[in-house]
């Protein structure tokens, strides 16, 4: 609980952080350079990352993600959500493990 003590909720959605976008932006810039980023990441590109990388990348549904990332229509969280070609391959591969228990391709 104590650990969630700052966070507040709006409807069904949980935010851990208060301010504006230029507030939060500066916050990003500020962690970046520390961590020695030579970019400045912004509220969008964070998002975006989490989404992607991640979110998606990891096998979390497209529909899980639009409801973390607050989004009402889930073509919103298409637009974030690009699916990466790694991904793809991915999921190909999961399909062709679980379809080769079933079907055999005959010699």
């Amino acid at each position: 609980y104590e650990r969630y003590k700052d966070m507040h909720l709006s409807g069904d959605r949980v935010f851990p952080l208060k301010g504006t976008y230029n507030t939060l932006n500066m916050s990003l810039r500020h962690v970046a350079r520390h961590a020695g980023l030579s970019f400045n990441p912004t509220i969008h590109l964070a998002r975006h990352t989490f989404a992607t990388t991640v979110t998606l990348t990891q096998g979390v549904p497209l529909e899980t993600v639009s409801k973390m990332l607050g989004h009402k229509r889930i073509t919103t969280t298409q637009i974030y959500a690009k699916i990466t070609n790694d991904k793809i391959g991915q999921d190909m591969a999961a399909l062709s493990e679980k379809l080769n228990g079933i079907f055999k391709v005959a010699q």
